[in-house]
């Protein structure tokens, strides 16, 4: 299966940190592919986007001063088959490469990806207290996964926080 390339760029206003590509994204190498991932329709529904984007789309967020990279690089179909080797990995290199960018938010969608990045035990929606790489403000959100079992609607409200915060 192919890597999905990043959609970054320096001093971004938010870059999404995922936890690793799909095999849809694969397939397609455009994040968010799976048509049960409410990614895009979460975005324009928070006021991030100015429409809802398509997958093939996700260039897009470039022009918005937003991106996306994911925390683990290979595609799965699951989240629980990416290792712990592949996590400690995939957290030096977000690391540095946050670091490289300076986005001023890094969002990461899915509170099992800023626990695997962060090495916290817990964390609640929204901003962090404190942010793992200065200069950067972290903020949890739900996975956009169609697993998910939230509501979209309460999705929508933890995203607009984000507005809030721009």
């Amino acid at each position: 299966m192919k890597e999905v390339n990043d959609r970054i760029k320096e001093n971004l206003n938010i870059l999404f940190v995922g936890f690793n590509p799909s095999i849809r994204s694969s397939e397609t190498g455009h994040h968010f592919a799976n048509p049960s991932n409410r990614f895009w329709k979460i975005l324009y529904e928070a006021g991030l986007t100015p429409r809802k984007l398509e997958p093939l789309e996700d260039d897009c967020l470039l022009e918005w001063n937003m991106g996306i990279t994911n925390i683990v690089a290979r595609p799965t179909k699951a989240a629980d088959e990416i290792t712990k080797d592949e996590y400690k990995q995939g957290r030096e290199i977000l690391k540095q490469k946050i670091a490289r960018l300076r986005p001023k938010i890094v969002c990461f969608v899915g509170k099992g990806v800023y626990l695997h990045f962060s090495r916290q035990k817990s964390a609640q929606w929204g901003m962090q207290k404190e942010a793992v790489v200065d200069g950067t403000i972290d903020f949890v959100a739900p996975s956009s996964s169609g697993l998910v079992r939230m509501k979209i609607e309460e999705m929508v409200e933890i995203y607009k926080g984000l507005t809030a915060l721009l």
